[in-house]
């Protein structure tokens, strides 16, 4: 009898109430955790669709983790849904309003816009229409076991469903996914644009270009890091990566961990978000991946022109042609059990859906616009065992945006800067409103993934993104690929955390385990960085001016070591008040603004701690039902914490959060360690897993899930 029916049958001997001991040498084989107590819980083999039944058991190690143990790949799938819905059913629910275009029916008029977008995104159609063809059999038997696990919790808790979302069904969980990712690239922030723009107002800034004028004279400080670590960089031959996606603490794109296992050799443990039926960031027994926001301009956006006396036709390539139209309805609620269906016009021209705005009409283009494939290439990747499997997965380019850092077992590191960049021609400014009268103008291809700025095993034996300049990956330009054109619209800043992580592992030609961790949770912003940048000038410009009533204050920030530990008596004042973000082109900020904020900023402090110069941890704080915990770290940095006032505090609400730390020694032995903010239950303040990992994260210690 194998290792994984034994542990079944064991099973069946405890109440699945019972926190079992098991045996540290079984740990080694089958569990992904440092600690020698579990309970487990068989769920119902008996799903909502009674011609299917799962074989998978759930087993929780003592901080509440999942381990979902299955026969197939569907069975696990069918387990982690179980799993999250126990531990975050409110936001998986939302998550599943949203792609149904559902969410005013439950939360009101606010939500309505979303539930738009969906009708004009025509995400269903695309979903409908591709499930069956585009997707494997394979990924749709676990988008449909992973529904199936949603409606057992239901049938087992049916007090918790919202009205309208169940019964679930796979595509389902596929919608979702084309429903989140142009998000991901702002396409929302395009439609706000095209509903309230002249068309002269979109002179460099349609779509994506406004946002990238930022990066280009500004450095973005909110993002993820990777780094990746050869054996030849490291004091004791290990391979090491980090996964450092920064998120919001709480909400829809929150980190959940998991781990999943089944016989099919799905063996993945990682973050995912609330209703995701596989891992998007983390690692398997060969190989590790993460990712970091990118920039890249995947937006294009045309003016029509519209027939004066018939407003459905728009003149396209010399001729008048139809506009397509549909009434879609959008369901509001109003008060107690009332709602208000009311129907919305919907329009699509040849370049996309359209828009009519208070000054003109308009059509937005998007990459990966027809692609429902999204969750088909994170699968892939889940199961692949190699770098050649993995990097196959990469290529269909389903997941349309993301730098991405890789390393595995056999000693391979690799950074990719992953999008789908529509090819364009060299004729047009790509950066200006486009006239959506010509055919020529319309993309219908896009950049090769073998052309997209990447690296593999670097000579350096070293390499990090942190939402940077990728042809700096190494810190050599000349280690990546041949540069795009502009029209791709790639990242040519470097934040804070890309030049520290040149400075600290960058380095150091011999990186200790130790080292690792130390530079990973580096509070320290770079000499060069922007905030030192911005302080420099803000001191020299505000002694030019008669402000006494600064001086402390003055002086306090100008002897600012530029670190956030959490005893800085500097920090707190300093990052509140200096902007992370500014043109370096010519140092140009609003001093007008800078100065209200200090104002503010001193009065705050000296209200609620009686001094300037309070140590930032006792300023800013971890707060997580009665836990409050103090932290250091601060924006644009290794150690990112992103922070809002709140009564008598600032409290973190982004940024590092779940935090995986994987290495691999010269014969494939494996450890790896992980982190998050809060703990497994993610919305269920009674449990003890609400914050049990708070005081680790506080400490910026981790726990061992590899042994």
């Amino acid at each position: 009898m194998d290792l994984y029916k034994q542990i079944q049958l064991a099973t069946l001997f405890f109440n699945m109430k019972i926190y079992l001991r098991i045996s540290f040498s079984i740990l080694l084989i089958i569990l992904f955790s440092a600690c020698a107590h579990f309970s487990s819980k068989e769920i119902s083999t008996q799903s909502t669709s009674p011609a299917k039944k799962y074989d998978v058991t759930i087993y929780r190690d003592t901080w509440g983790v999942p381990h979902i143990f299955g026969k197939t790949d569907a069975d696990a799938a069918y387990g982690l849904a179980y799993a999250n819905a126990e531990d975050d059913l409110q936001n998986m629910q939302d998550a599943l309003l949203a792609a149904r275009g559902k969410l005013a029916s439950v939360y009101g008029k606010d939500q309505a816009p979303n539930d738009y977008m969906v009708h004009l995104f025509e995400i269903w159609r695309k979903v409908n229409n591709g499930y069956e063809t585009d997707l494997t059999p394979a990924t749709r038997k676990i988008c449909e076991a992973y529904a199936e696990g949603i409606n057992q919790y239901i049938l087992d808790h049916p007090g918790e469903a919202h009205p309208g979302v169940y019964p679930v069904n796979g595509k389902d969980l596929v919608a979702g996914f084309v429903h989140k990712t142009p998000l991901f690239f702002g396409v929302q922030n395009s439609l706000q644009k095209m509903m309230e723009r002249k068309p002269d107002e979109f002179q460099e800034n349609s779509g994506w270009w406004e946002n990238h004028k930022k990066t280009r004279g500004k450095t973005l400080t909110k993002g993820s890091n990777v780094f990746a670590v050869s054996s030849s960089r490291s004091e004791d031959e290990k391979i090491r990566l980090a996964i450092n996606s920064h998120q919001p603490w709480d909400g829809p794109f929150a980190w959940y961990e998991a781990h999943i296992h089944s016989e099919e050799g799905w063996n993945m443990a990682g973050g995912l978000f609330p209703g995701s039926p596989i891992v998007l960031v983390g690692h398997n027994e060969h190989l590790g991946w993460g990712h970091t926001v990118n920039a890249p301009d995947l937006v294009d956006i045309y003016e029509l022109e519209i027939h004066p006396d018939d407003p459905y036709l728009y003149k396209y390539d010399g001729e008048w042609k139809q506009l397509k139209v549909k009434k879609v309805p959008i369901k509001v609620k109003l008060f107690g059990p009332f709602s208000w269906t009311f129907k919305k016009e919907a329009l699509w021209s040849i370049h996309g859906p359209v828009l009519r705005g208070k000054y003109a009409t308009y059509a937005i283009r998007y990459a990966n616009y027809e692609d429902i494939r999204v969750v088909e290439q994170w699968y892939r990747m889940n199961k692949a065992a190699n770098f050649e499997e993995w990097q196959s997965a990469m290529q269909m380019m389903a997941i349309p945006i993301f730098g991405t850092g890789y390393a595995d077992k056999d000693g391979n590191i690799f950074y990719v800067y992953n999008a789908k960049i529509p090819k364009r021609d060299d004729r047009y400014n790509w950066h200006e409103l486009l006239a959506g009268d010509e055919q020529a103008n319309i993309w219908t291809n896009y950049v090769p993934f073998d052309s997209l700025p990447q690296v593999l095993n670097p000579a350096d034996g070293f390499l990090q993104n942190c939402n940077s300049n990728p042809y700096l990956a190494t810190g050599n330009p000349t280690d990546v690929s041949k540069p795009l054109p502009d029209w791709a619209g790639i990242e040519t800043h470097q934040t804070n955390r890309a030049m520290r992580a040149l400075e600290t592992f960058g380095e150091d030609s011999s990186i200790t385990r130790k080292e690792f961790f130390k530079y990973k949770y580096d509070k320290k912003y770079s000499s060069h960085s922007t905030i030192a940048k911005v302080r420099d000038r803000f001191i020299q410009d505000i002694a030019k001016e008669n402000t006494p009533e600064f001086q402390e204050a003055l002086e306090l920030i100008r002897n600012w070591n530029l670190s956030a530990d959490s005893t800085n008596k500097a920090a707190a004042l300093s990052m509140i008040v200096l902007p992370n973000s500014f043109n370096e082109d010519n140092l140009k900020y609003d001093i007008v603004k800078i100065k209200k904020k200090l104002r503010e900023t001193i009065d705050f402090l000296i209200n609620h701690f009686g001094r300037i110069d309070v140590p930032l941890g006792k300023a800013l704080r971890l707060v997580r039902g009665e836990t409050d915990l103090p932290l250091g770290g601060g924006p644009d940095l290794l150690r990112a914490i992103y922070f809002k006032e709140k009564e008598d505090k600032y409290v973190g609400t982004a940024g590092d959060c779940y935090f995986q730390a994987v290495e691999w020694g010269p014969n494939g032995e494996l450890n790896a360690w992980t982190i998050h903010q809060y703990g497994s239950a993610t919305a269920i303040e009674s449990s003890i897993h609400y914050d049990d990992q708070a005081k680790l994260f506080s400490k910026q210690e981790m726990k061992q899930v590899r042994p």
